[in-house]
């Protein structure tokens, strides 16, 4: 666990993460939910790039996908966006970890609230939250 003082005025949570831990941008990955018209999923990608909701959709095999609504996500999950972990929430989503994850020993993700971040392997992760890996950051 790495802990840090988190801003209010913060742009990115994830990118203040990378500045005061001072890690590298690839290895610190947020966790993102996402909805169709009836579920949600969560996708981790680093914080250096977006999302491709176009990919996460034809992951997921369903028609189209968009970012939760952020009460949603804070009721489902159990976590504040921006301190959203993908491990212990309070209802299992179907998980995407980008591949990208694949290439480094140990990645950084949301240990559950904002300033708090967890170092694990991207296999441990996998097997924490019953993810599949596919390329779902652009």
């Amino acid at each position: 666990m790495r802990e840090y003082q988190h801003s209010p005025n913060a742009d990115s949570y994830g990118l203040e993460a990378v500045q005061k831990l001072g890690l590298h941008p690839e290895q610190v990955f947020k966790t993102l939910v996402v909805s169709d018209d009836n579920s949600l999923f969560v996708g981790i990608i680093p914080v250096s790039n977006q999302l491709n909701l176009k990919l996460m959709a034809q992951v997921l095999g369903v028609k189209k996908v968009r970012m939760a609504e952020k009460r949603r996500v804070e009721i489902v999950t159990g976590y504040l966006v921006g301190g959203v972990s993908p491990i212990g929430q309070k209802k299992r989503l179907p998980t995407i970890i980008d591949t990208t994850a694949q290439g480094f020993k140990t990645i950084h993700v949301s240990a559950g609230k904002r300033g708090l971040e967890m170092e694990l392997s991207a296999s441990s992760l996998q097997r924490l939250t019953d993810a599949a890996f596919a390329l779902i950051a652009t």
